[in-house]
């Protein structure tokens, strides 16, 4: 008989389950969410940190990486309140709605929640679950299915966040930000759960930030549910700007309903290491949703996305578009899986990464997959890795133009392919904006 052959637990593993046990008790939501946090760490303590060996992680070895587990954030003082007023600085003049969650916890007072449009409210994550909100009882953990290791740590150690519901048919112009930072000078962990629906025929604009302090090795756990209804536009957009020795952990679930609209796009320059997970599923009958993401990396930054849409009905539409830019030692990995279910015919699937390596010791690895079980469908995907045009570079500065200046047009040029499809303006100037200042950092 073979051996039941389990790996030894990691001092991050054992330091994990000592924080859960010592905080279980405090942490929000009566009987039915403690024993939702129990299961979910059970799930998390047999499968252990990810690594190389399981698929979806084969590139970011995780139990390798994190060699021990921050202590939780304690909630923000007076002088960390102060502080973040200058926190989500690229997007500021955009005039959104401003919601701050400091060191994982939701701040109402810093937040704007005055004189919320007609079919809106927020409210606190916390808040919502010590008082068996409906809504949150309804959604939290169903919106879909995964037995990912790192969502489950984020079920079980979730303190707070936010909760944003759009009432039926309710159009909201005044996009939503979500400012989440990381305020301490010493290394901590965060656990944030926030959860978005978006009833029929409702529209929104939904935008998070993240950030914190450089040289500080914190760690975030993050994670979003969004409902997207029957008929509904939402365009989500998320901006990584953490400190340069940070581990950003992220996952978003998206259930989006019949003949909706949803766009989702990131933008990535900060954290050592950055993973953004996405789980899309298509469940109502003529969606179109847009994916697409920017990674602008240097030194020895690591990035990870890992795609996955699910077309489950008939007549949808899809399409991914990701880019990334690496200088240095950097890294960025794209995992990007379309499945399409038998139910799903009439799919029109396309998705498409690109990586451009400024360096000879940057490194992109690209893993797209179709997984096709309908016979009428449309359906590709394709990946590029290579360096800049040197005839294209040779054409610009043979018109007076600057060899660092002629580099910089054409790799505007690159990630301006995904960030010129977002629909605000104003985030599309401030993304720009936000590269050439990246560019103009450079070594």
């Amino acid at each position: 008989m073979a051996a039941d052959v389990r790996p030894m637990k990691t001092s991050a593993e054992l330091a994990l389950a000592d924080t859960f046990a010592a905080v279980r008790a405090a942490l929000p939501g009566g009987p039915d969410v403690a024993a939702r946090r129990s299961a979910a760490f059970d799930t998390f303590a047999d499968a252990g940190l990810p690594h190389r060996r399981v698929e979806s992680w084969k590139y970011t070895d995780l139990r390798a990486l994190l060699r021990d587990a921050k202590p939780l954030a304690s909630p923000p003082d007076a002088d960390a309140k102060a502080r973040a007023g200058a926190a989500g600085a690229l997007l500021a003049g955009l005039g959104a709605r401003r919601l701050f969650v400091l060191n994982g916890t939701f701040v109402p007072e810093l937040s704007d929640l005055a004189g919320l449009e007609e079919g809106l409210s927020i409210r606190s994550m916390a808040e919502a679950l010590s008082s068996g909100d409906g809504l949150v009882a309804a959604h939290l953990g169903k919106t879909v299915p995964s037995s990912d290791a790192v969502l489950a740590l984020n079920t079980a150690l979730m303190g707070d966040g936010v909760v944003v519901q759009v009432a039926k048919g309710a159009v909201i112009s005044r996009p939503v930000e979500l400012v989440s930072v990381t305020c301490d000078a010493v290394p901590v962990a965060t656990f944030t759960r926030s959860l978005v629906v978006v009833e029929d025929g409702a529209s929104l604009t939904l935008i998070e930030s993240h950030e914190g302090p450089a040289g500080v090795a914190y760690q975030v756990n993050t994670a979003l549910e969004l409902v997207v209804g029957a008929g509904a536009h939402v365009e989500r957009m998320k901006i990584t700007g953490e400190g340069s020795d940070a581990v950003h952990l992220a996952t978003l679930l998206v259930r989006v309903g019949e003949k909706a609209n949803f766009a989702n796009t990131f933008f990535t320059t900060g954290g050592a290491v950055v993973r953004n997970q996405l789980l899309i599923h298509l469940a109502g009958e003529g969606t179109s949703a847009r994916m697409g993401g920017v990674s602008l990396l240097g030194g020895k930054q690591h990035a990870d996305t890992m795609l996955s849409v699910d077309h489950a009905a008939p007549g949808c539409e899809s399409r991914e578009s990701f880019r990334a830019v690496l200088d240095g030692a950097s890294q960025d990995i794209f995992q990007g899986k379309i499945a399409v279910r038998q139910a799903a015919q009439k799919t029109d699937a396309r998705m498409l990464s690109r990586a451009l390596l400024l360096t000879e010791t940057a490194e992109a690895c690209n893993k797209p997959e179709l997984e096709i079980f309908a016979d009428d469908v449309q359906c590709g995907h394709g990946c590029t890795t290579g360096t800049l045009d040197q005839q294209l570079k040779f054409y610009l500065m043979a018109r007076g133009i600057p060899a660092k200046e002629a580099e910089a047009l054409l790799i505007q040029a690159f990630v301006g392919e995904v960030i010129d499809a977002i629909g605000s303006e104003g985030v599309r100037t401030a993304l720009t904006d936000a590269t050439r200042a990246w560019l103009l950092g450079r070594e």
